[in-house]
């Protein structure tokens, strides 16, 4: 096969993270860019001689010319067999689903999931393994490593492959099949939940509002809920992919599934409201002027899960990113269960669930999921909502109030200042790094912090450690702020600030949360000293 030699671009000093490597587009559309990282992978795991890997994005501008170049380079470095979403779409857990079922060696998923798409927007790029999850730390590192002292790349010298037609076909001796990238996801989707209950449900004149946000899970979400589900024509909004999101932002939260919530809350609300993100993994859920916080989701979907044939006999454990509220840590107890706390990144997840641990994840930044795949998976959350409303024939409102009512309420937001001067940042967490170990006891708007740490994580499953995993302050009141700088943006740097108060007090659980978080709120900016130091006095996203 010819072997093109090209110069070293470097990765800019960044280690791809469990998201895999985000970059503006145009970083990736420099010249060898693409095609060193994507030689570094393919190093970096040992080489994909003989090898099948699942090829697929979430459709944002950038994503077909990307994949044309990922199977020549896999057909040069001798893989065996490249398993593509028809049109280059797959959501990334229909890709994790895909590699699972098909016994695959690993896949190369195009996403930057909820940021924004466009040729001056956000792309990204990431590796999954043999489990269908993200990439171990190891494995990352090996990439990383190699994008340092790449000098040269594999990639055949033939023209491009149709990948809108289904069926197989061959290039260069490598196999090449198109799949319908919606079919095995809706299969297993059936596997899992009682789709004659939900069927139902929507026969009876349930009525659900789904907005797809202009990204890839709009052909997944009109095929199950409209096509096989019977929801009515027009269900689903905003259904089709679009290689900028229809120029908006599709990160499924308040703030920029503005349109929804507008109809939620309005005088002719469906019964039920959802959303999902770029790449399909993440999920907004809201009732009749009822918006569901994604800790209070997982929490209700750990209580009410049994509801749902895959998960009849019950949980193994349940787990939830750190900064995620406590909610459901108290479900838990109650169902005698194990709740571990990781650090964020699905990855922790992954050995989980590999180790028959726990059967049902979640995260506060919208993301959820369970055993059936390795990613979380926003059309699966959704699902599991409808088949407990179906089974219950509660409304969302009254299925919260019962679980506050049996397990109290944790009042939560994440504020995120975003494009924050990096420097600044990072200073602003080191200065609150450094007085840790002096602020219990600290008062600040009329609360004391009773203890205060940087998360570790030790593994229980591969005994590794990780640490530097955010800043937390416990207060005396059942209040915890916790501090974190992200990974997933790619310019300058967002604080997120996580806020949480347990409400206890049956008289206390119908509080405005803004009302029941201000003092938190208070002394959190107060301890960090964040305005003064980053010179932003409000976030710009309160989710």
């Amino acid at each position: 096969m010819p072997m093109q030699t090209a110069r070293t671009e470097p990765i800019e000093g960044q280690k791809p993270g469990t998201s895999g490597l985000r970059k503006k587009t145009k970083v990736f559309q420099r010249p060898h860019y693409l095609q060193n990282y994507v030689q570094s992978i393919f190093d970096g795991i040992g080489g994909i001689e003989g090898k099948t890997l699942v090829v697929g994005g979430d459709g944002r501008f950038f994503n077909d010319d990307a994949i044309q170049i990922i199977l020549r380079m896999a057909a040069a470095n001798g893989a065996s067999r490249c398993i593509v979403g028809q049109g280059g779409l797959l959501s990334t857990p229909a890709a994790s689903n895909l590699i699972r079922q098909h016994n695959a060696d690993g896949g190369l998923i195009l996403s930057a999931s909820h940021n924004p798409g466009g040729p001056d927007a956000d792309f990204g790029l990431k590796y999954n393994g043999p489990n269908g999850g993200p990439a171990t730390e190891g494995v990352t590192q090996k990439i990383y490593d190699r994008t340092k002292t790449i000098d040269a790349y594999k990639i055949t010298a033939s023209g491009g492959i149709d990948i809108d037609t289904l069926g197989t076909r061959t290039h260069q001796g490598m196999q090449v099949d198109i799949v319908d990238p919606v079919a095995d996801y809706a299969a297993l989707m059936e596997r899992l939940f009682d789709f004659d209950k939900i069927a139902a449900l929507f026969k009876s004149g349930f009525t659900m509002r789904f907005d797809a946000m202009h990204a890839v899970t709009g052909p997944y979400a009109a095929a199950i809920l409209e096509d096989r589900l019977g929801a009515a024509s027009g269900t689903v909004v905003n259904g089709t992919p679009s290689p900028d999101f229809g120029k908006g932002h599709p990160d499924p939260n308040p703030i920029w599934a503005k349109a929804l919530m507008d109809e939620m809350y309005g005088p002719d609300a469906p019964d039920f409201g959802a959303a999902s993100d770029g790449d399909g993994d993440r999920n907004m859920i809201v009732g009749k002027g009822a918006y569901v916080t994604p800790s209070d989701s997982l929490a209700l979907l750990t209580a009410k899960a049994h509801l749902a044939p895959a998960y009849a006999e019950g949980l193994a454990g349940v787990a939830r990113s750190m900064p995620t509220s406590r909610a459901v840590d108290n479900v838990a107890k109650a169902l005698g269960i194990n709740c571990y706390e990781t650090p964020t990144g699905w990855k922790f997840f992954g050995n989980l669930l590999d180790a028959g641990k726990v059967t049902l994840c979640g995260e506060e930044s919208a993301g959820t999921g369970s055993d059936h795949v390795r990613e979380k998976d926003g059309l699966w959350a959704v699902l599991l909502w409808l088949n407990i409303l179906a089974e219950t024939g509660k409304s969302v409102s009254d299925l919260l109030a019962e679980m506050w009512a049996t397990h109290g309420r944790c009042y939560y937001t994440r504020h995120d200042f975003e494009d924050v001067d990096s420097d600044k940042a990072n200073a602003m967490i080191d200065a609150l790094r450094a007085r840790l170990t002096d602020l219990p006891g600290t008062q600040a708007a009329g609360l004391t912090v009773a203890a205060a740490d940087e998360f570790a994580y030790d593994d229980p499953v591969d005994g590794s450690r990780s640490t530097g995993q955010g800043l937390r302050l416990t207060f005396t009141n059942d209040a915890r702020a916790v501090f974190r700088l992200s990974g997933t943006g790619t310019q300058g740097a967002t604080i997120r600030v996580y806020l949480e108060q347990l409400e206890s007090d049956p008289a206390r659980l119908g509080l405005d949360p803004a009302l029941a978080l201000d003092a938190v709120a208070s002394a959190a900016l107060e301890i960090s000293d964040l305005k003064a130091m980053t010179g932003r006095d409000a976030p710009d996203v309160i989710t």
